[in-house]
C-alpha cells in the first residue's frame, strides 16, 4: 500500500516528460532554411496554380469558379511576392545573419513561429481567395504577425553583433518595408482606400524584394566566384547599396505621383548600375561551375528589365502598358524566378551535404523559367490575349514542379553527410 501511494504521489508531483515530436517534424525543424524553404517550395506551386486557374476561368468564362474578394491581379501580386518569396527570404536571413556576425545558430524558438505565421497566414489567405473574405483577412493578419516576429529576431541578432554589416542591415530594412506593405494591404482589406493595396504591391517589388535580392547578390556572388575562379577580382563597392536604394525609392515615388517621364531617367540609371555591376563581376570568367554561371545569367535580367521600364516611361505608359508589363515580367519572372532557382539550389545543396553543382532537375527548371520569362515578355509586347497569359502561368507551374518536389523531399530528409541541421 505504501509503495502504491509513493508511486501515486510521485506521478502527481513530477512534471510529465515532454514527448519528442515525430521524426519527420524533427528533421523539418532542424534548421530555419528547412522549414521556410519548404514553405516557399509549396507556395511557388500553389500561388501560380491558383493564378493559372483564375486566368483560365476568366478566359473561358467559368461561372462556377469562386471569385476572389479583391481584384485577382492584386491578390496575385501580394501572394506571389510576400507569400511565395517571403518564406525563402526569412529562411535565408535566419540562417545567415548569425553566421555573418559570428554568433551561434538560432534555435527553433526563433524560426518556428515565423514559419507558422507567414506560411499559415499564406495558406489561410489562399483559401480566402475562394470567395472567403474572412479567411483572406485572417490570413494576412497572421502573415503580418509572423513577419514582425521574424524581424524582431533578426534585429536582435544585429543588436548583439560585434560589428556593422551593411548587407544584413539592408536586408532588415527591406523586410521592414515588406511589413509596411503587408500592413497597408491588411488595412485595405479592412476598408482603407484602394491606393493602399496598390502601394503595398509596389512596395513589395521595389522596396522589399529588389533590395533583398540585390543585397544578397552584392555580397555573395563575388564571394562565390572568388572561391572557385582563378584570377578573379572581388568587387563589392560600398556605394552600391545606398545608390540602388535611393534609385528604387525614386522609382517608387515617380510611380506614386504618376510621372512616367520623370521615372524614365531613374530607370535608365538603374539599368546602367546593374549592367555595370554585372560587368564588374566578370561573367566571362565564371562560366563554370554551373551553379555559379546561373547566378550571372539570372542577374542579367535586371538591366534588361529596367531598360524596358525606361522605354515604358519615355512612352508615357502607366503600369499596365505593354512595355511596362514586359518590364515587370522581365523583373519578376526573369530575375526573381531565375535567381530563386539559382540561390535556393545552392543553399539547399550546401546545407544538405550535397555537391555544390546544378543537377538535371535544377537545370531543367532554370532553363524552363528562361523560356517562360521570354514568352511572358513577348506576350506583353504583342498584346497577347488571356489564353496566352494562362499558358505562361501554366508554364511556371510545370517548370517549378519537379524542382519544388525534389526540394521538399530534401527538406524532409536528414543531411547526406550525417551532420546536424
Amino acid at each position: 500500500m505504501q509503495r502504491h501511494l509513493h508511486v501515486s504521489l510521485d506521478l502527481k508531483t513530477r512534471p510529465l516528460e515532454p514527448q519528442p515530436p515525430p521524426a519527420l517534424l524533427q528533421v523539418l525543424s532542424a534548421a530555419p532554411h528547412r522549414m521556410l524553404f519548404f514553405a516557399g517550395a509549396c507556395s511557388v506551386l500553389l500561388s501560380m496554380l491558383w493564378w493559372t486557374l483564375a486566368l483560365a476561368a476568366g478566359a473561358a468564362g467559368w461561372t462556377h469558379w469562386p471569385a476572389a474578394p479583391v481584384p485577382g491581379i492584386w491578390a496575385h501580386g501580394m501572394l506571389a511576392q510576400y507569400g511565395m518569396l517571403g518564406p525563402f527570404i526569412f529562411g535565408f536571413s535566419l540562417t545567415v545573419f548569425p553566421r555573418w556576425s559570428g554568433q551561434p545558430e538560432l534555435g527553433r524558438g526563433a524560426y518556428v513561429p515565423v514559419f507558422a505565421g507567414v506560411f499559415g497566414g499564406y495558406l489561410l489567405a489562399l483559401l480566402g481567395l475562394l470567395d472567403l473574405r474572412p479567411l483572406l483577412v485572417a490570413g494576412f493578419a497572421l502573415m503580418l504577425a509572423g513577419w514582425c516576429y521574424g524581424i524582431a529576431r533578426l534585429a536582435r541578432v544585429l543588436r548583439t553583433a560585434a560589428g556593422r554589416d551593411a548587407w544584413a542591415r539592408s536586408i532588415l530594412l527591406a523586410l521592414l518595408a515588406g511589413a509596411a506593405g503587408l500592413a497597408l494591404f491588411l488595412g485595405f482589406l479592412l476598408g482603407a482606400p484602394a491606393t493602399w493595396a496598390v502601394a503595398a504591391i509596389r512596395i513589395g517589388t521595389y522596396a522589399f524584394l529588389l533590395p533583398v535580392f540585390f543585397s544578397v547578390i552584392h555580397r555573395m556572388l563575388p564571394f562565390f566566384a572568388g572561391n572557385v575562379v582563378p584570377g578573379y577580382v572581388v568587387r563589392r563597392p560600398a556605394w552600391s547599396l545606398p545608390l540602388v536604394w535611393l534609385l528604387l525609392l525614386a522609382h517608387l515615388a515617380c510611380d506614386a505621383l504618376g510621372l512616367p517621364l520623370l521615372r524614365a531617367p531613374v530607370d535608365a540609371l538603374l539599368a546602367l548600375a546593374f549592367l555595370g555591376h554585372w560587368i564588374a563581376w566578370q561573367p566571362w570568367k565564371a562560366r563554370r561551375p554551373g551553379l555559379l554561371a546561373v547566378l550571372y545569367l539570372a542577374f542579367a535580367w535586371l538591366p534588361v528589365a529596367f531598360a524596358l521600364f525606361a522605354v515604358a516611361g519615355l512612352r508615357g505608359e502607366d503600369a499596365y502598358g505593354p512595355w511596362s508589363m514586359a518590364a515587370l515580367h522581365a523583373l519578376t519572372v526573369g530575375f526573381f524566378g531565375s535567381m530563386l532557382v539559382a540561390m535556393v539550389t545552392r543553399v539547399t545543396h550546401g546545407h544538405s551535404g550535397r555537391p555544390l553543382s546544378m543537377g538535371p532537375i535544377p537545370w531543367f527548371t532554370f532553363l524552363a523559367v528562361q523560356a517562360v520569362a521570354i514568352g511572358r515578355v513577348a506576350d506583353a509586347l504583342a498584346g497577347a490575349g488571356p489564353w496566352a497569359l494562362t499558358l505562361t502561368a501554366m508554364g511556371w507551374v510545370l517548370a517549378f514542379l519537379p524542382w519544388a518536389l525534389r526540394a521538399g523531399w530534401i527538406y524532409l530528409t536528414p543531411r547526406r553527410d550525417g551532420r546536424p541541421g
